[in-house]
């Protein structure tokens, strides 16, 4: 569904990612995997086209998507949660979600009804404004609004960044939830326990350049990689 190959992107004259190639099938759970400043949030960034590579190719379902906006995407089934959250401050829960529909026919589409199932912390402060929030709120909200949009492919980046363990546990439980539907996720962590048990694949990411691809359980057995990349 999703292929990333050989792309460089720059923050100004800052060379930040050095050819990164992933891929991404439909039905999987994918994670990319990296300390700080590894070159993750950048690889979602380029993806989404907030920061376009200026080499290399993206392909979604099979149509180059580099230099598309990020509403283009959105548009064609792409999905993004933000590492800040991003929440419209100003506006309710339900505002925040209701803004961010995008209608799709099918039995299994999101709207404010599915997302309050899904999320039900959520529907008990649909009034609050979202600025008053707790952190673990604000993250329920930032991915109830990317499912408002419908999406095939969802990139979550950093979801369980800074949250108290019981809401890493529920994120888990949810994302988790997605995958057993036959979602399509590229997720960006720092979380390897959450990592290794939400995906199918992994890659780690160094330096802006991939350094390991492999399945879940090869990562897992492979102690000398883990300490080198992702121990800090």
């Amino acid at each position: 569904m999703l292929e990333v190959e050989k792309i460089h992107t720059y923050y100004g004259m800052s060379h930040i990612l050095f050819g990164v190639s992933l891929n991404v099938s439909k039905g999987e759970i994918v994670c990319l995997l990296g300390r700080n400043g590894a070159g993750k949030s950048t690889t979602m960034r380029s993806i989404m086209g907030l920061t376009p590579p200026r080499q290399g190719k993206i392909s979604y379902k099979g149509n180059n998507i580099a230099g598309k906006k990020p509403y283009q995407l959105a548009k064609l089934g792409i999905g993004y949660v933000p590492d800040d959250r991003r929440v419209f401050a100003d506006l309710t829960v339900k505002d925040n979600l209701k803004i961010s529909e995008r209608k799709i026919n099918g039995k299994n589409s999101w709207n404010i009804e599915t997302v309050f199932e899904f999320f039900p912390a959520l529907k008990k402060i649909d009034f609050r404004k979202a600025g008053f929030l707790s952190g673990g709120e604000q993250q329920m909200l930032t991915i109830a609004r990317a499912l408002m949009t419908n999406p095939e492919l969802l990139l979550l980046d950093e979801p369980t960044e800074g949250l108290a363990p019981m809401i890493i546990k529920i994120l888990e439980k949810q994302i988790g939830s997605l995958r057993d539907k036959g979602f399509t996720v590229l997720l960006a962590e720092q979380n390897l326990t959450v990592s290794l048990n939400l995906s199918n694949r992994g890659y780690i990411i160094d330096n802006g350049v991939i350094r390991y691809h492999g399945s879940v359980e090869d990562l897992k057995d492979n102690e000398e990689i883990r300490r080198k990349y992702l121990l800090v």
